[in-house]
């Protein structure tokens, strides 16, 4: 079936096979766009964008697809195919791979059946069965018609403390009583749990705080803090290696520079709403809503009753002053937010506002699974689960299950059974320390544990379709802590189940210095929802130096010795202070899906890991050629442009009706239906069967924008989310 491309092909064939795929998820294969048109020994067959009947758990979809066949030196019939199969997701470049593809019904409503038995042998020859991309947003909008928002879960949404600035100002977060570890043979000690560059002096008891600018000292962490050029003659001695070279730049102190930042200090998880200078307001066209434009915070007025909203981890906050006090706000906002433009600033918000497509988008996208095939044996010899002392467990309420405390696994106890979520992968034993069998599924009771406990985020990891030597383990959203907050009037997505659970601290005997190990939480990291990458991101607004962390040590108990976490990679998983560190998986990832876990874990262990569906691509002056392999071994290329064999039209306005007739949409708006003689007829388009076909080609457009803009923003680098903010 691929004519005409022997080269390309195998230039890309040998690209997949030696460079391991693209490494970056934009450089992948796109939905090159439909119609999609196949030749063959003088043959044609074009098939249109498929119209979505069901997905089913988003793994089984069913859907109908018009076609256009043109018989060597015939005329051109067209007809409606059904299809179902099974499908696979990559979120990374919100691709939806169609394998397994079954055709149970063709139909040409102009020919006999006969000449339609015969045509219909001609499509099944031409019609490419191997795994066919199409763009997640495109089916999502076509889903959209029918899709009722989900009810949401019973999440906690009383606002963290807030506080606010219109001049330079920092958030210093040290969760619980400061944890302090020595520095080897200094009299200079830094504090582990707090997320900005924080040392203390043994001898004075004196705190030393490094902040974008410039060292501030205080006596006591709520302060007050003052600019200081005078620092512990130890701090010039912190030693090479442990991260601390970006300190070490700052000693001694350079000359004052700037403004000094007024530093606010909480020992809960917080979130600063911070301007730069008075508030300056601009309108949005159509609303009375006003958004102010001089601060990193999506924050808004309302001007006809003079409140101000605030969105934070995806939910929204309101008070009557910017100094607060705040109020949850997300089940009573006013109706303007949902008429925020598309061409808005502030557009990316509406992903936020119950009610609207957006937001029904986000909901959506958050129910639908990243899978991996997991080798059992490979994975079982990556699992290692470390205690600090002997494993304790704790009561999870309204079950009769258990969960281990100590340790920074999520390992949950029935009966004489433990169970391991470990990076997305469940494992089974009868001793809580091991040795881990891979599940084939894990007991239901498991899927009940309250949004309340801070193991709540494992209910969202299934494991099925289960073999000798290999298990289909999928995740969706809420494993890295995005939830679904049902509203009366919609549902939207929030970062984090907003129950607030302190840190664990464990002063053991073989340990010098304390472990601290905090819990996933709401608030304290910046967050915000980025509706391209479908997850959220945090660094958005600067927590500290080294963007948005909650920690900024981990703590090694192999060693015994703490480390500085200015980088992401440590051999153990620690607990560690990044933008890019996910508390919810225990590993490093960006918080959006598909930058998961699996990214810890290699080929070695989750087949292909995240990359389960994996692509190369090679362009030429004749077009693009990509080639892709899904976990389940299929493969196939696609190739756009005037060469080859699968390419795009212009005319997408053909479309499969319920009923099976085939209808286009007409330049003058209205529909017309192909007739048993190969003409078209016009339609009284006031039925609901024509009304449905107005929304199915809304939907299309919509996704067709969608899928574009999606294409357009990872052109444009948009699509890496996370990362380290410098020091600035």
């Amino acid at each position: 079936m691929i004519m005409n491309l022997r080269r390309p092909i195998q230039m890309i064939i040998f690209f997949l096979s030696t460079s391991g795929f693209a490494q970056n998820p934009g450089d992948g294969t796109q939905d090159i766009g439909w119609p999609r048109q196949v030749t063959q020994n003088g043959n044609t067959l074009t098939y249109y964008q498929p119209q979505l009947d069901s997905w089913q758990d988003y793994k089984e979809l069913k859907a109908r697809a018009a076609i256009s066949l043109v018989p060597k030196g015939g005329k051109e019939v067209l007809g409606v195919a059904d299809f179902d199969c099974q499908t696979l997701v990559d979120k990374d470049t919100r691709l939806v791979y169609l394998r397994s593809i079954n055709i149970p019904a063709v139909r040409f409503p102009s020919l006999s059946p006969d000449s339609a038995k015969m045509m219909e042998n001609l499509f099944r020859q031409l019609i490419p069965m191997e795994s066919q991309p199409i763009s997640l947003d495109r089916i999502m909008a076509d889903l959209q018609q029918d899709k009722k928002d989900e009810k949401g879960v019973q999440l906690k949404n009383d606002p963290p403390p807030i506080f606010y600035s219109n001049s330079p100002a920092i958030l210093l977060m040290v969760e619980g009583d400061s944890v302090l570890a020595p520095i080897e043979k200094l009299d200079v000690e830094f504090v582990v749990n707090c997320n900005w560059d924080l040392f203390r002096d043994k001898k004075k008891k004196d705190y030393y705080l490094l902040t974008n600018n410039g060292w501030m000292t205080a006596k006591q962490l709520k302060g007050p803090w003052s600019p200081t050029q005078s620092l512990p003659k130890d701090m010039s001695k912190l030693p090479s290696g442990q991260n601390f070279d970006d300190v070490k730049k700052f000693v001694p102190p350079p000359p004052p520079s700037g403004t000094v930042p007024h530093v606010f200090f909480t020992s809960v998880p917080g979130e600063l709403v911070l301007l730069k200078a008075a508030p300056i307001y601009s309108p949005i066209k159509g609303t009375n809503l006003l958004y102010i434009t001089n601060t990193d915070n999506d924050l808004f007025v309302d001007n006809s009753t003079k409140t101000f909203y605030v969105l934070l981890s995806g939910r929204w906050f309101s008070s009557k002053s910017l100094s607060g006090p705040w109020e949850y706000a997300g089940d009573k906002l006013p109706k303007d937010f949902s008429k925020i433009p598309d061409s808005s600033p502030k557009a990316h918000v509406l992903a936020s506002v119950p009610g609207t497509v957006e937001a029904s988008d986000a909901v959506m996208l958050a129910q639908i699974p990243q899978t991996a095939i997991v080798n059992k044996a490979e994975a079982e010899a990556k699992v290692k689960v470390t205690y600090d002392g002997d494993p304790k467990f704790s009561s999870i309420e309204n079950t009769s299950l258990q969960y281990a405390t100590n340790t920074q696994d999520k390992i949950i106890k029935d009966g004489d059974l433990y169970y391991l979520c470990f990076q997305g992968v469940w494992f089974m034993s009868t001793s809580p320390n091991g040795p881990w069998k891979t599940c084939d599924s894990v007991p239901k009771e498991i899927y009940s544990i309250p949004p309340s406990s801070p193991v709540y985020n494992v209910t969202y990891v299934t494991q099925t379709n289960a073999t000798a030597t290999t298990v289909e383990s999928s995740s969706t959203a809420g494993y890295f802590g995005m939830f679904v907050i049902g509203m009366a009037f919609g549902a939207a997505i929030a970062y984090g189940t907003g129950w607030y659970h302190p840190p664990y601290m464990y002063f053991g005997p073989m340990y010098p210095y304390p472990i601290y190990r905090p819990w996933p939480c709401a608030y304290g990291a910046g967050v915000v929802y980025n509706p391209w990458t479908g997850g959220f991101a945090g660094g958005r607004v600067a927590y500290g130096p080294y963007g948005a962390a909650r920690t900024s040590a981990w703590y090694n108990p192999a060693t015994g010795r703490y480390g500085r976490s200015a980088t992401v990679q440590t051999p153990w998983g620690g607990r560690s202070a990044a933008s890019a560190y996910n508390p919810w998986t225990g590993g490093y990832a960006n918080t959006r899906q598909g930058h998961n876990a699996y990214g810890q874990w290699g080929s070695s262990v989750a087949s292909r890991g995240n990359q389960w569906v994996q692509t190369g691509h090679v362009t030429t002056a004749a077009g693009t050629t990509a080639g892709y392999r899904t976990s389940t071994g299929q493969a196939g290329i696609v190739h756009s442009g005037a060469a080859g064999t699968t390419v795009r039209t212009n005319n997408g306005n053909v479309y499969a009706g319920h009923d099976g007739n085939v209808y286009k949409k007409d330049a003058g708006g209205g529909w017309s239906q192909y007739n048993n003689n190969g003409n078209w007829n016009k339609v009284n388009n006031n039925t609901a069967s024509q009304q449905r076909l107005d929304g199915t080609e809304q939907a299309r457009n919509r996704g067709q924008q969608q899928s574009q803009r999606f294409q357009n923003f990872q052109r444009g680098g948009g699509g890496r989310g996370g990362g380290f903010r410098g020091r600035r």
